[in-house]
């Protein structure tokens, strides 16, 4: 692993989760099935692997769901959201990933730290309850250098 340059950091309060609602992303408003313009609440925090910047996660719930619930406010979820959606009557069942790798942007460069041309991993994650409904989608930007994913499969 190569040595990171000691420039200013960003702050620290972005650490801890930043929440808003707003219109979502197109692929995200489809994910969800909010529809072309659906409202979703956003949860973004930037996730830390000894005390430095390691991910970059974007987390987006529908509006219905989320609106007067912690998922709607900047507040630590005790156990995580799969834990408060659980006790929401919306336990997570299934997750489907897709997987990219590709170029940092210049954002995600400055936010991760990132030495040099370090290529990310892009992972776009939908999170379903009972009847397949999809209750949670999150973008997730982790450092390539840091990272490796493995997969286990059954064969049938």
């Amino acid at each position: 692993m190569g040595q990171r340059s000691r420039r200013a950091r960003p702050a620290r309060q972005q650490q801890n989760p930043a929440s808003r609602r707003g219109e979502a992303p197109k692929r995200v408003a489809k994910a969800l099935g909010l529809g072309a313009q659906g409202t979703a609440v956003l949860r973004s925090r930037i996730g830390l692997l000894n005390d430095e910047p390691a991910e970059l996660a974007n987390s987006y719930y529908p509006i219905e769901l989320a609106k007067g619930t912690r998922l709607a406010d900047r507040r630590k979820i005790p156990g995580g959201s799969p834990t408060l959606l659980a006790e929401m009557g919306y336990p997570p069942r299934e997750q489907a990933d897709e997987v990219a790798a590709r170029k940092a942007t210049r954002e995600e460069h400055e936010h991760l730290e990132l030495p040099g041309d370090v290529a990310v991993l892009e992972i776009f994650r939908v999170v379903y309850s009972d009847n397949q409904r999809p209750i949670e989608v999150t973008e997730l930007i982790k450092p390539g250098h840091l990272y490796k994913m493995g997969y286990h499969l059954p064969m049938h």
